[in-house]
């Protein structure tokens, strides 16, 4: 028994069955809410700290160009911290202190916030790296846990 069904009209200029199917069609028009997502988070007035003003086509563009980078690196670290989390079986706490193994990149951003990294010669200490946040360091590999190691010597 079908317990809810769902029509989708989807309009494209790509004819050919053989280069996309209905399948991949769908697929792309549904993952688009991740994009937008995404926008959505750099017009956050947490992320940007000053409104910027720019008339110029070319800075615009470069602006554009720069801010769909940044998009595609917090992407690829929200995939790879959700993929370490599965491969290890550990989880990271939500919002509301629940285990997940898909937590956003955002949430986990926020929650390294407050982790201080003083600097003097060759010694390099780090402060305030608690369990939650090596669980996500360790998730992310051997490179990223040499950056969160103290060096006193």
């Amino acid at each position: 028994m079908v317990k809810r069904q769902s029509l989708f009209i989807v309009a494209t200029n790509k004819l050919d069955k053989d280069k996309l199917s209905d399948e991949e069609l769908l697929k792309g028009y549904k993952g688009q809410h991740s994009v937008e997502r995404g926008f959505r988070f750099l017009k956050d007035p947490q992320f940007v700290a000053d409104p910027l003003y720019l008339q110029d086509e070319k800075r615009i563009m470069a602006l554009l160009m720069v801010m769909t980078l940044c998009l595609l690196v917090y992407s690829a670290l929200q995939w790879r911290i959700r993929e370490g989390l599965q491969e290890t079986g550990r989880s990271y706490p939500d919002q509301k202190g629940n285990p997940t193994q898909r937590p956003t990149a955002r949430w986990v951003f926020q929650s390294f916030d407050g982790i201080h990294v003083p600097c003097a010669g060759q010694k390099r200490v780090v402060l305030n790296m608690k369990e939650r946040r090596q669980t996500v360091v360790s998730a992310l590999g051997p490179d990223f846990e040499r950056l969160y190691v103290s060096h006193p010597t």
